[in-house]
């Protein structure tokens, strides 16, 4: 008997893989293939540069006020109405609009510290991925264009990939496309959990506007596809119109009701924002992930086109939405890649399949497609292996040696913040009133919530009044002085190169208390 008939006459005696997933404990205990791409984005953050990106995650204090604010609501159960942490607006007016986030945060913090807020982020980060490889499964995309789009989304994205509030919208976003995506295609009474998702998420994150805008252009797009007479009917565009309208009522149930949306519209609205915050500015193609969505963009353009060519108003208005959104802030980026990553996957695996549909099936695009078509299937699966290693990660220590992989961050990454001279000069910085920029003064308030700061990265609460005295400060103004003698400053902590660090080591009332090379402390008489 030859090798060939030798396989032949065993293969019957091996159980095959379809064979084997039919029993629930096969499905359960092994991975599928999408199982492996969400633990793939975790090893990525947690394995690259000896666990250095998760220090990244912790690049924006903004987190440390978060995690306050929420120990705050924990401790008094009720959201604050006023400030709780500036010397330059004590007790006024405030919304804590991502109260709810800021309740998990303070309460992982309690639990597991920065360990728990980091680990929050990475699974939020690896849901985010998951999401948008598996819609484009569910798009009967090719997967190694699936693939491709997703990793370019996921760079694209990284720009943001921060412990904050934000990677609720990108996961939650991402969600509720996906529902739309597949109502869409066979309409289902499971569309309205969208209601009750929008009130849970206009407790989280802001970002729930983005929901209504893009259940807004579907009733829109829907209506004019059926207006012609290409897809649907004006009844679907009413659907989608009545749900727009129920999502958007139900993000009135917030704590602050109304004024939660008055405060959005003119957050939104502010020309100093726009101005002033690099996020809410346009983007600047230079880094490696913002090249990454330039491509995205680029291509999401010329997809565009082709939709509307085959009349798919509603995927070529989101693109071009959110493309323009992007454009004018950065901030928009990664829900251009949210929306738009899908659509351009499914769009460029159709050209894919017409330009091989006459290939050898022996040719390097023939073999490409055979494998794809015989691993599409284990993306449409989920077992517990992510769930369980999440769960092994959360109870995993400190690390025992200094060689374990994984390093847990004990506190904010000093590279970014003075965290060496804060806690040398900790009781000093709290009597003072500080001069510091707005991320070290989140930075303080994590240390110490009992700090008192000038302005920190609620550029919103501040407003241009503060915000502009702020820049002027630190820029070196004529006015400095005046605007010293104004807040009553008597401690500064400054990056070494700032141009009021080189006015006031020339001031006589003012002596440098430290000097690392990278920050100073200067404290005024009679200190």
């Amino acid at each position: 008997m030859n090798p060939t008939q030798t396989l032949t006459a065993i293969r019957p005696s091996v159980p095959q893989m379809e064979t084997i997933l039919t029993r629930r404990w096969a499905r359960v205990l092994i991975p599928s293939l999408s199982d492996l791409f969400f633990l793939a984005i975790l090893v990525w953050l947690f394995m690259s540069s000896g666990g250095a990106s998760l220090d990244h995650l912790l690049a924006d204090a903004d987190v440390g006020w978060h995690i306050r604010t929420g120990e705050y609501i924990l401790n008094h159960h009720a959201v604050p109405h006023h400030d709780l942490y500036s010397f330059s607006k004590p007790d006024a007016p405030w919304y804590a609009w991502e109260w709810l986030t800021d309740v998990i945060d303070g309460g992982l913090h309690r639990i597991a510290g920065l360990k728990g807020i980091v680990l929050l982020a990475a699974v939020l980060i690896g849901l985010f991925a998951w999401t948008l490889v598996r819609r484009m499964i569910s798009r009967g995309v090719h997967l190694f264009v699936a693939l491709a789009i997703a990793l370019l989304g996921v760079g694209g994205s990284s720009m943001h990939f921060l412990a904050r509030p934000h990677l609720m919208t990108l996961v939650l976003l991402s969600i509720s496309v996906w529902a739309i995506e597949e109502d869409r295609k066979r309409p289902s009474a499971r569309i309205w959990l969208l209601v009750p998702l929008t009130m849970v998420w206009a407790n989280m994150h802001g970002g729930f506007l983005a929901l209504i805008a893009v259940l807004g252009l579907a009733a829109v797009g829907s209506a004019i596809e059926a207006w012609f007479g290409f897809a649907g009917t004006i009844r679907d565009a009413m659907r989608y119109g009545k749900l727009t309208l129920a999502c958007a009522a139900a993000t009135l149930v917030n704590p602050y009701g109304w004024n939660l949306h008055l405060h959005l519209a003119q957050y939104l609205r502010s020309d100093w924002i726009r101005n002033a915050v690099q996020e809410f500015q346009s983007p600047s193609f230079r880094s490696e992930n913002m090249l990454q969505f330039e491509a995205l963009l680029l291509i999401g353009l010329i997809v565009a086109g082709a939709q509307f060519r085959h009349w798919k108003v509603v995927e070529g208005l989101w693109i071009v939405f959110w493309a323009h959104m992007a454009l004018g802030s950065v901030r928009h980026a990664p829900v251009f890649i949210v929306v738009a990553a899908p659509i351009v996957a499914a769009q460029l695996s159709v050209w894919w399949n017409h330009w091989t549909a006459r290939v050898k099936m022996s040719s390097l695009p023939g073999i490409l497609n055979l494998m794809a078509a015989d691993a599409v299937k284990g993306f449409q699966r989920t077992s517990a292996w992510p769930a369980a290693v999440v769960v092994v990660l959360a109870l995993m220590g400190p690390p025992v040696t200094t060689s374990q992989t994984i390093k847990w961050p004990q506190d904010f990454p000093d590279f970014v913040f003075p965290v060496k001279i804060v806690h040398a000069h900790s009781d000093l910085i709290l009597q003072s009133r500080v001069l510091t920029t707005d991320q070290w003064a989140d930075y303080l308030i994590y240390i110490n919530p009992a700090q008192k700061v000038f302005i920190d990265g609620r550029s919103d609460f501040y407003g241009p009044e503060i915000g502009n005295d702020y820049i002027r400060l630190t820029n070196g103004s004529w006015d400095w002085r005046q605007l010293l003698d104004k807040y009553r400053f008597n401690l500064a902590l400054l990056p070494v190169d700032s141009a009021l660090v080189q006015i006031l080591k020339l001031a006589p009332e003012w002596r440098v208390l430290e000097d690392d090379g990278k920050r100073i402390v200067l404290v005024r008489s009679p200190y």
